[in-house]
């Protein structure tokens, strides 16, 4: 095995783990969105991804992320709110006025 064959075995092995690790805050974060709608009386309709960078807030390299969620109060009304992470912690949810 040479060099260059190591060095992009390495860079595949990498791309596949930060590959999964987007996923997984993905998937942190519906969980978070169903968790907080279910405390807060509302339906979770969808949750998109609306942008991905990688940061280095808090001192760690890490990716920060912006999910947008649609939710309703009353079963005929629809909302847009906002979540932000990083890595899998949520830092900022962002709810509009919603109708009771």
């Amino acid at each position: 095995m040479t060099l260059l064959e190591l060095v992009v075995w390495l860079v595949i092995g990498f791309t596949g783990y930060q590959f999964w690790r987007v996923r997984g805050i993905s998937e942190r974060s519906n969980s978070f969105l169903k968790q907080y709608c279910d405390t807060h009386g509302l339906q979770l309709l969808s949750v998109a991804r609306s942008k991905t960078r990688f940061s280095f807030k808090y001192g760690k390299p890490d990716w920060q992320s912006t999910f947008v969620f649609e939710f309703s109060s009353n079963g005929e009304d629809r909302y847009s709110g906002e979540v932000e992470m990083i890595g899998l912690r949520v830092i900022r949810t962002e709810v509009p006025p919603y109708k009771m």
